[in-house]
């Protein structure tokens, strides 16, 4: 690193994966649940496991994107934070804030709308943080000395994603106006604007992975960003059909859903791009391979996957079914999942100075997470087209299908099992590098040296 600043990096990451292990610990729940063990239902009942699992996924990708601004911002505007006590303070309320958001779904206190459960004090208080977080992010890019392409997408990215986040706090006593503002953010967040958080972070990463010159690379962000827009903004009309809008937001949103995985496409083409052409043998192969990973993973699964499913001719009858959750799963894993471990992974060794390349828990992690993550949507997609044909097809009453796909169910806890598996082995080996130290300033210029 290149600034103390940045070691406020290390404690959103840390406090990122643990949400994550705690996430992965309500989705085994509702693994078992699906397969007829309920056990738990007097005391966590599926609903309440459901939103903590989705919540706590948005908690940790958010923790872990402002922990890579506050490491990436810093050293783009060649400026320190202009305020770290404020962003530890802005950390801990942020945590606070999630606490008390989980607490309250285990004692029924949410507002009850699918993804936004969150209730409205609460609503408040995270546009509080959100705000402290902006500012000193903004206030850090107003007085650095430079003001570069990667820098600018990045922080575009997280005030849009802000912005939106407004819409969901509406009230509206129709419901489908609700709903409609409601895909605002949902369907725009992780379509849209997060698409260019992570094309920030993925910029930056290659930039300093493979050595290739600043301007080709920034270059493609601006393909990224058009093609994002392009698509992701009407392409959320392939939710309002089944809110009661026109038919023709079936059609429209449709032909532009299938338009989105152009944006992922270029990100995949761009990353191995840069890789080919890059001379520098950077010694963290690991962060190479996170960072390569997204590009692709992102494409199978935000891309092609949200494509196959999302044609009107199929999607009448696979939305809202286990389909959905065979691409949601792999699209927010090889997307923004996958995004942030790149970016820990690499941030790592330049916060504490140790050099942990290439090591067995390392590569253990990367392996057995993203295997997991691939039989887990293989899971998904076998039980989601089973749940079509018997359920939409068929006519068979939903309870019964739920018990005909239960085997289903064996296999996606055995490829979640591996998951975490290899999500244990990413959380030893974070653990092993130690705390962020101010003997660790300069420590990648001595690395590019010594290479």
């Amino acid at each position: 690193m290149k600034y103390a600043s940045q070691k406020v990096a290390y404690w959103f990451f840390a406090a990122a994966i643990l949400l994550l292990s705690l996430q992965i610990v309500y989705g085994l729940i509702m693994g078992f649940a699906h397969m007829g063990y309920d056990g738990l239902h007097s005391v966590i009942p599926f609903n309440t496991a459901r939103a903590v699992h989705t919540n706590l996924l948005v908690v940790w990708i958010l923790l872990g994107f402002m922990g890579s601004a506050y490491y990436i911002i810093p050293e783009e505007a060649q400026q320190e934070l202009v305020n770290v006590k404020l962003a530890y303070i802005q950390l801990i309320s942020f945590l606070l804030v999630g606490v008390a958001a989980i607490v309250g779904y285990h004692l029924n206190y949410w507002e009850g709308r699918k993804f936004l459960e969150i209730p409205r004090p609460l609503d408040w208080l995270v546009v509080i943080n959100v705000l402290t977080f902006l500012g000193i992010i903004l206030a850090t890019v107003y007085k650095g000395k430079k003001r570069t392409t990667t820098s600018l997408v990045l922080t575009m990215g997280l005030v849009f994603a802000a912005l939106l986040y407004l819409p969901g706090m509406i009230w509206f006593d129709n419901q489908t106006m609700d709903s409609f503002f409601r895909w605002w953010v949902v369907h725009l967040w992780v379509e849209g604007v997060w698409e260019l958080i992570m094309g920030g972070i993925l910029a930056f990463l290659l930039i300093k992975l493979t050595g290739v010159d600043r301007e080709v690379i920034e270059k493609w962000l601006y393909v990224i960003v058009g093609l994002t827009f392009l698509s992701g903004i009407l392409g959320t009309g392939h939710h309002y059909y089944y809110i009661g809008v026109g038919k023709i937001w079936l059609i429209v949103g449709g032909i532009f859903s299938m338009l989105e995985p152009l944006a992922f496409l270029a990100m995949a083409l761009f990353a191995v791009g840069m890789y080919r052409k890059g001379e520098k043998k950077h010694p963290n192969k690991l962060a190479l391979y996170w960072t390569l990973g997204t590009a692709i993973l992102s494409f199978v699964g935000a891309g092609l996957l949200g494509m196959a499913h999302t044609l009107p001719q199929v999607n009448m009858y696979t939305h809202g079914t286990l389909v959905t959750a065979m691409h949601g799963h792999l699209a927010f894993w090889g997307a923004y999942g996958m995004i942030v471990f790149s970016f820990i992974t690499f941030a790592m060794p330049n916060l504490t100075g140790r050099r942990l390349y290439d090591t067995t828990y390392g590569q253990l992690a990367y392996w057995l997470s993203n295997i997991g993550m691939l039989g887990m949507t293989v899971a998904f997609g076998v039980a989601g087209v089973a749940q079509v044909y018997l359920e939409r097809k068929f006519g068979m009453e939903f309870g019964a299908v739920q018990q005909e796909i239960e085997v289903h169910f064996l296999v996606l806890v055995i490829t979640a099992t591996m998951f975490a598996t290899g999500i244990t082995f990413y959380i030893i080996e974070f653990f092993r590098f130690g705390k962020p130290t101010n003997e660790a300033i300069g420590f990648e210029e001595t690395m590019k040296k010594s290479n």
